[in-house]
C-alpha cells in the first residue's frame, strides 16, 4: 500500500460545477521524483488553485515530497486494484497460490550474501544508499552523546512501547464502531509551535493515525497545545481567585491549510474566519500568490482534501500559535492497526517535554510565573504555588513587594 502511495500521483485539476460530481481524468505525474508511474483519479477541493500557485512552485524542494494527490480517489484506485487482485486469486489453482506463497513469501526478501542474523545497528561500509548513510550519522551522534553503557530513560522507552502495544489490533466493542474493509489511514506528524525554537524542526510533537472518513474537526479537538490551556488574567492580588475559562474556552477559532485551501472551526457562533486577512492580503495585490479559498473545517473529511506526503501544512488556533502538519503515509487500515472507529485520532507517539521545576525548591513543577518582581532574581521567574505563596504574601495574605503574577501551565503536563 505504501508502494501505491509512493509510485503513483493525482494532481487535482479544476473543479466541476457544484451541482456535479468530479469527474475522473487520467494523470501520469508521479508522486515522487524517483518513482514513475500514475494513477487515475478524481480532482476536487483546490478551486481554481488546483493547478500549484506559480511562485508556490518556486518555494518547493525537488524530491521532499509527493505530488498533489486526492485522498478518496486514490483509495478509490486502490480499493479497485485489491478486488482485482482477489479475484485473480480466487479464479487460480491451489497449486499457483502455493507457488506464489513461497516465491514472494518474506523468506526471499534476503539475498544469498546477507547474513541470517545481521545488527541493524551495524551498517556496511561504502554504502550509496542515502538512507543507510543517514542511519550511520545518526547512530555515530547517538554514540557521541551517549557512550556506550550510560544510562538511558528506561521510563519513557516503557511509556513509548505500552502506547505502541496499548491499541495493537484492538477490536471494537460496538458493532457500529468497527473500521469497514478499504478504509484509508493517515499518518499525521504534528510539531511544536512556531514560537517554540527548541525541536519546532527537528521532533514532531505527536504523531496521530487519522482515519480518511472523520472530519477534520475531530483531529482539531485531539491536538492538545499548552496555549489552550492558558488562563488569562493577573491574580496577585487574587491569587484564590481559580479562572473560570481557559482561553480554548473563550477562543475557539482555528483553521487547517492545506493547498490553497483554509479549512476555519465555525461550529460555535463565537468562532471568526482567521484566515480572511491572508486571503484579503494576497488578492489585494499581484503578489503571485493564491488564488485562496475558505471553507468550513466540519463539513470535510480527510477523503476530501488534496495534499502532498511529505509536505509540510498548517494549524492555526488562538490567532497566533502555529503547528506545522505534515502527512507522512497514506495507506489503508491493516489487521495489526486499531480496529476501534471511536478511538481515533489515534495517538501513536509523542515527544516528551522536560517540565519547568520552581526557582526556589527545584522539586515541584512551576504553577506561577511573576514579571516585575522585586524578590525574584530573574525576570521572569517561575514558582510552585507553595514557594509562591511563602515568599510574595504576609500571614494575613497580603502582598509583601510589588509584582504581577499570572498562572503556569506546564508543557510537561502532556507526558
Amino acid at each position: 500500500m505504501a508502494e501505491a502511495a509512493c509510485g503513483s500521483g493525482l494532481r487535482a485539476p479544476p473543479p466541476p460545477p457544484p451541482a456535479a460530481a468530479p469527474a475522473a481524468t487520467p494523470l501520469a505525474t508521479p508522486l515522487s521524483a524517483s518513482s514513475p508511474g500514475a494513477v487515475e483519479g478524481r480532482g476536487h477541493g483546490r478551486g481554481q488553485g488546483g493547478q500549484a500557485c506559480g511562485d508556490e512552485l518556486r518555494l518547493e524542494v525537488a524530491g521532499s515530497h509527493s505530488s498533489a494527490v486526492w485522498v478518496r480517489g486514490l483509495a478509490e484506485r486502490w480499493r479497485s486494484r485489491f478486488a482485482a487482485a482477489e479475484a485473480r486469486r480466487r479464479g487460480g489453482s491451489e497449486a499457483l497460490e502455493q507457488e506464489l506463497s513461497l516465491v514472494c513469501g518474506v523468506e526471499t526478501l534476503r539475498c544469498p550474501a546477507e547474513a541470517l542474523n545481521c545488527d541493524p545497528r551495524s551498517i556496511p561500509p561504502h554504502v550509496e544508499l542515502l538512507t543507510l548513510r543517514l542511519r550511520q550519522q545518526y547512530l555515530e551522534k547517538k554514540q557521541r552523546l551517549r557512550p556506550t553503557g550510560a544510562p538511558t530513560n528506561k521510563r519513557i522507552q516503557t511509556m513509548l512501547r505500552e502506547m505502541e502495544l496499548q491499541y495493537h489490533a484492538k477490536q471494537s466493542e460496538e458493532p457500529e464502531d468497527a473500521i469497514p474493509p478499504g478504509e484509508v489511514l493517515l499518518d499525521v506528524n504534528v510539531y511544536y509551535p512556531i514560537i517554540l525554537q527548541r525541536h519546532k524542526c527537528s521532533k514532531p510533537h505527536q504523531v496521530l493515525h487519522v482515519l480518511g472518513s472523520q472530519k477534520l474537526t475531530e483531529l482539531r479537538d485531539a491536538l492538545p497545545c499548552v496555549s489552550d490551556l492558558q488562563m488569562l488574567g493577573e491574580y496577585s492580588n487574587t491569587p484564590d481567585l481559580a479562572p473560570e475559562h481557559t482561553s480554548r474556552d473563550l477562543y475557539k477559532s482555528a483553521f487547517f491549510y492545506f493547498e490553497g485551501i483554509f479549512y476555519n472551526d465555525m461550529r460555535f457562533p463565537e468562532c471568526q474566519d482567521l484566515s480572511r486577512t491572508i486571503v484579503e492580503w494576497a488578492s489585494c495585490l499581484d503578489r503571485g500568490l493564491g488564488p485562496f479559498e475558505a471553507r468550513s473545517m466540519e463539513d470535510h473529511t480527510f477523503n476530501d482534501l488534496v495534499l502532498k506526503v511529505g509536505f509540510p501544512y498548517l494549524y492555526c488556533h488562538q490567532g497566533d500559535c502555529e503547528h506545522i502538519i505534515i502527512v507522512k503515509d497514506i495507506r489503508m487500515v491493516n489487521p495489526d492497526d486499531c480496529q476501534d472507529r471511536s478511538l481515533y485520532p489515534l495517538l501513536v507517539s509523542k515527544h516528551c517535554f522536560m517540565s519547568r521545576k520552581c526557582l526556589v525548591c527545584k522539586i515541584y513543577t512551576a504553577k506561577w510565573v511573576t514579571n516585575n518582581d522585586e524578590l525574584a532574581p530573574e525576570d521572569p521567574c517561575f514558582f510552585c504555588d507553595v514557594c509562591f505563596r511563602m515568599l510574595h504574601y504576609d500571614e494575613s495574605g497580603g502582598k509583601v513587594c510589588d509584582f504581577e503574577a499570572f498562572p503556569y501551565v506546564d508543557p510537561g503536563i502532556f507526558n
